[in-house]
């Protein structure tokens, strides 16, 4: 008997397959604890809705992240710090800094935790730098730091 699995069934498979069963363990296991249903023509319709609606979601999520990734590419983040006679910064720029830096001047909201920086910027200079924006899609990001 095939059944559509409404949660995950141990030895048996994931939510939303389609499984073949046997006719007791159906009946009476699957059925009473509401772990499955027949796979009927509406149980199988609305299994294939949900995966497509899962796949059109995750398409324009990945359009929102390249269209991101692009604006993001298109700035250059300009940074000022305090330095000393010998021109040592007095703090760093960390990805906290460039992450506020890059809201306030071009109204990107980006996560620190998304800016990838080996070790904090200690040196006046300018920087490229990635921004994981989604799975497998990141931006450069040019920083410029310079002194007050």
């Amino acid at each position: 008997m095939k059944v559509v699995l409404l949660q995950d069934v141990k030895a048996q498979g994931k939510k939303n397959q389609i499984v073949e069963v046997s006719e007791g363990y159906a009946r009476n296991f699957l059925f009473p604890k509401k772990l499955a249903v027949i796979a009927d023509a509406k149980a199988i319709n609305d299994v294939k809705n949900k995966e497509d609606s899962k796949n059109h979601k995750l398409a324009l999520e990945r359009a929102d992240a390249k269209a991101l990734s692009e604006k993001i590419s298109a700035c250059n983040v300009k940074i000022t710090a305090d330095a000393g006679n010998d021109g040592r910064f007095y703090g760093a720029v960390t990805a906290k800094d460039i992450s506020e830096a890059l809201k306030s001047q071009f109204g990107i909201d980006v996560d620190k935790r998304k800016i990838v920086l080996d070790a904090p910027i200690k040196a006046f200079g300018t920087y490229k730098l990635d921004v994981k924006v989604y799975t497998e899609i990141s931006a450069k990001l040019t920083v410029m730091v310079t002194e007050k």
